[in-house]
């Protein structure tokens, strides 16, 4: 397993649309381990393959606190098929904004369709910080960032801040 560096914003990468996974190869399953091992090595408790560059519909999740139970998803072509009506807020980061919090407003519940790494469709529904999770994570995949979930001046913001952090590290 490798840890593959992060696209970080404002990267174009990330507003790339990912393409479905077709078949499960031996270089699927080498990329879902490595951003496996590169979400916890952030540490994440969630990774979308366009954050290592590769324009693919997987998806790794780990919500779990302690290091001994971990209890990773590996998610391909996942798909949220129900969303409830009641919302619930929280606060979002994510490794590709490094160091950036901002609360927002989602599904409180969700169901997703997916394949797993052996090729089994499953159904499964979340609530709480896994259903949080599903949605950014699915949202990466169609080039949406968390920030698009905010008021235009502080999606405005963050952008702004990021490129000039980018125009510094570049010079």
């Amino acid at each position: 397993m490798t840890i593959r560096p992060l696209v970080i914003l404002p990267d174009a990468r990330l507003r790339v649309i990912s393409e479905p996974v077709g078949t499960i190869t031996g270089e699927v399953r080498k990329l879902a381990a490595d951003m496996l091992e590169t979400m916890y090595d952030a540490p994440g408790v969630g990774l979308a393959a366009i954050q290592v560059g590769e324009p693919t519909r997987i998806v790794t999740i780990d919500t779990s606190k302690d290091k001994e139970a971990r209890n990773p998803l590996v998610l391909l072509d996942p798909a949220i098929v129900w969303s409830s009506p009641e919302t619930r807020v929280y606060e979002e980061g994510c490794l590709s904004i490094p160091e950036y919090y901002a609360e927002v407003t989602r599904p409180d519940r969700v169901r997703v369709r997916f394949r797993t790494l052996d090729g089994e469709t499953v159904e499964q529904e979340a609530d709480g910080l896994l259903a949080t999770c599903l949605q950014h994570e699915i949202d990466h995949l169609n080039g949406v960032l968390f920030i698009d979930h905010l008021s235009k001046l502080k999606r405005d913001r963050v952008i702004k801040k990021f490129a000039k952090a980018a125009k510094r590290e570049a010079a």
